[in-house]
């Protein structure tokens, strides 16, 4: 059966509004979903936005509470002549530990006596022969300008008095006879019964097991406050 021709055009309108209908329904869709999605991008820009302006005024917080450096990038620690204390370790700092600046401790050679400021010195001029410190034990008192010399190569120096314990002066003198880079000696005159000295560095302990001893022994034998690291602690002078 044929169609009456006079329903066509009506029946062709008909499809073109639903056609239209659908456009403009998709179409809606569409930008109903173009706008959700730019409001949920939105959303997590300005959320890590946030976090990370909240991340940096942690960091900035944290940065405001930390030890300032001095000049050799270690922390402060307990005050000394010329200024506060560095561990030269990874433990921290090191309970009354002195330090003093390397740039004000002059490293001349001179044939003569050096007046130090400090007993022991912890540097200075010196006389052109270093004292033997691989692990050297002197049963009297050394020459200072010597001494220091073994500094200036990155020895450490343990001192006693007659105040040290005998069981604390020989425990020392075997830690040191097996220690390359150290030289231990009397010296009357120094305040603390037991010291230890390094170049600019020095350390009053309470004895031989004292933890402060490795500590110091681990920072500055060859540490970073060497002058001249490598040069020998050995064709120096010896015991007399």
């Amino acid at each position: 059966m044929s169609l009456d021709p006079r329903t066509r055009p009506e029946q062709t309108r008909d499809a073109d509004r639903s056609r239209d209908r659908r456009t403009r329904v998709t179409a809606i869709g569409l930008s109903v979903l173009v706008v959700v999605g730019l409001v949920g991008f939105g959303s997590y820009t300005l959320l890590n936005e946030s976090e990370a302006s909240e991340n940096e005024r942690s960091v900035r917080a944290d940065d405001a509470k930390a030890p300032a450096p001095d000049r050799n990038g270690a922390g402060r620690n307990d005050p000394g002549p010329d200024g506060p204390g560095r561990s030269g370790s990874a433990d921290g700092p090191i309970r009354g530990l002195r330090t003093w600046d390397a740039s004000k401790l002059t490293r001349n050679h001179v044939d003569g006596p050096v007046a130090y400021p400090m007993k022991p010195p912890v540097g200075g001029d010196h006389n052109p022969v270093w004292m033997n410190c691989d692990g050297e034990v002197y049963e009297k008192a050394i020459p200072d300008v010597n001494a220091v010399h073994s500094l200036e190569h990155g020895a450490v120096w343990v001192t006693y008095t007659n105040r040290a314990a005998d069981a604390d002066v020989a425990e020392l003198a075997a830690r040191v006879g097996r220690t390359p880079y150290s030289l231990m000696s009397p010296y009357e005159g120094q305040d603390g019964a037991i010291m230890l000295t390094a170049w600019g560095n020095q350390l009053t302990v309470d004895g031989a097991d004292d933890p402060r001893v490795d500590r110091f022994f681990s920072a500055f034998v060859q540490g970073p406050q060497t002058p001249e690291p490598g040069a020998t602690c050995s064709g120096g002078l010896g015991a007399s």
